[in-house]
């Protein structure tokens, strides 16, 4: 996977748990969740209605599954940037807002769960907390270990990053010049750090 290019939709192909995901993952996509019945997805996945009740107890309990999988999926792609680009923020940071815009654009279920979209994903308000919030607390993780000096401002970094690409996300422009824009952004904050002082 390029720094640029859209991670593909994840799946896993292990098993019946896995198939009965993505035979939900496609209906959620091709928009016919709400019409589904569980025996079709069962039918879709090749495994007999009780089977899917066995696995997930419930459509509901289907669904939240794919949002687990596929946030986990989204997380997974955000750090694997992050972690490839060194300590270099800026750009790390860049590669990472336009690498969201791109597979947000490509995967309409990534974009749900990053933009709280609870008309496509209505179990999205059962989740703990949203997916930025962890994305935040992963991204703000790895700044504090990669730079000790950014301190406290590691996360106010990670927090405008993240706000400024979902913006980006909700209202989309061209992801070069929505990255570059987030880029300036950080590269502000990152290389004013030194000079800043809470009360100055």
């Amino acid at each position: 996977m390029t720094p640029g290019s859209p991670r593909p939709a994840t799946r896993d192909t292990r098993g019946v748990r896995g198939r009965l995901i993505d035979a939900a993952y496609a209906g959620v996509v091709a928009g016919h969740w709400a019409r589904m019945r569980m025996a079709d997805i069962a039918a879709d996945a090749g495994v007999s209605r009780q089977t899917l009740y066995n696995e997930f107890g419930s459509k509901e309990g289907l669904l939240q599954a794919v949002v687990v999988r596929e946030a986990g999926g989204f997380l997974d792609g955000v750090m694997d940037i992050l972690t490839g680009h060194g300590d270099h923020v800026p750009g790390a940071v860049a590669a990472a807002a336009r690498w969201t815009l791109h597979a947000t654009a490509a995967n309409p279920v990534w974009r749900a769960i990053i933009t709280g979209d609870e008309v496509m994903l209505p179990v999205l308000t059962t989740r703990a907390e949203p997916l930025h919030v962890e994305l935040g607390k992963r991204m703000t993780g790895h700044l504090r270990a990669t730079h000790p000096d950014l301190g406290d401002r590691a996360e106010d970094i990670a927090e405008v990053a993240l706000r400024l690409t979902m913006s980006y996300v909700l209202l989309p422009i061209d992801p070069d010049r929505a990255a570059g824009r987030v880029e300036m952004a950080v590269k502000g904050m990152f290389h004013t750090v030194a000079d800043y002082a809470p009360g100055r």
